[in-house]
């Protein structure tokens, strides 16, 4: 299956030495990033959405068959809570487009106190052009229902499966035919690390609900002392002894242009 597996961002200074080769500018860390995973989620448009030129950009750095998801800003999502969902998703869609091909999920990441609304939720998602692929992470209990299900399907709109402390605070629900999964917090050591096995149950998860021919993105969030990182290369790793396939495990991990001669910070077995 195609198994795209990344991080939730990109910039974060704990990630120099451990991740970024000492002495790579900042300005060519998302090529060296890009150079050894397949996808990455933009998260910083929660907090600021960028510009159609900033998307524009970040398209132009990495390579043809990267892979861009983008978080939804919290005007949307945690100002508005979903009312009145028009002008933000076109300005959301309207400033990513500039991503063009290399666009890929949505992520509509719900605030905890958001009660389950299926009308609310079924009117945000009938906004999004045709054929977007928008993934919805409700944090609070209500949202588990036959009647929010419904809605997910129907929408063709993922439930993303979320993990706290190495086990699923969502239901694994299949609603569409592509998957999205997000790692928040592990409970290896040194925290917030992820292990073996749990990573491993992961795989069984992913593996035995979609096919082989099916997408599924998964990132890691759990950005401190290099976690993420580390976590993802281990997904991919355990991934490659499983029937999973496509360009999501096929990176090289060669240096960015201007970059000095040094070992790329990737396993070269990619995700």
């Amino acid at each position: 299956m195609p198994l795209f597996v990344g991080t939730s961002g990109w910039q974060y200074r704990d990630w120099r030495e451990a991740f970024y080769p000492p002495g790579l500018p900042v300005r060519l860390w998302l090529e060296q990033y890009a150079a050894g995973f397949a996808t990455v989620e933009i998260n910083n448009a929660f907090y600021r959405l960028p510009t159609r030129e900033t998307f524009e950009a970040w398209r132009e750095r990495v390579p043809p068959d990267f892979v861009v998801a983008v978080k939804a800003s919290r005007y949307l999502t945690h100002i508005k809570r979903l009312r009145d969902p028009a002008e933000p998703v076109d300005r959301l869609m309207t400033h990513a487009a500039g991503l063009g091909d290399r666009l890929g999920p949505v992520l509509l990441q719900l605030p905890p106190t958001l009660r389950a609304d299926p009308a609310l939720l079924d009117a945000c998602l009938a906004c999004f052009p045709p054929g977007t692929r928008v993934a919805v992470e409700p944090r609070h209990v209500s949202w588990w229902t036959p009647e929010v299900r419904e809605v997910l399907t129907s929408r063709g709109a993922a439930l993303c499966w979320a993990d706290v402390r190495a086990r699923p605070v969502t239901p694994l629900w299949r609603t569409t035919d592509w998957g999205y999964v997000r790692f928040h917090e592990g409970r290896a050591t040194p925290w917030p690390r992820y292990g073996h096995r749990s990573l491993s149950t992961w795989l069984d998860h992913i593996t035995t609900t979609w096919p082989p021919d099916q997408d599924v993105y998964a990132y890691f969030n759990n950005d401190r002392n290099a976690a993420a990182v580390k976590d993802a290369q281990t997904l991919r790793r355990l991934a490659q002894t499983r029937p999973v396939r496509g360009a999501g495990l096929c990176r090289s991990a060669a240096p960015p242009r201007g970059a000095t001669s040094h070992n790329a910070p990737a396993d070269k077995t990619g995700p």
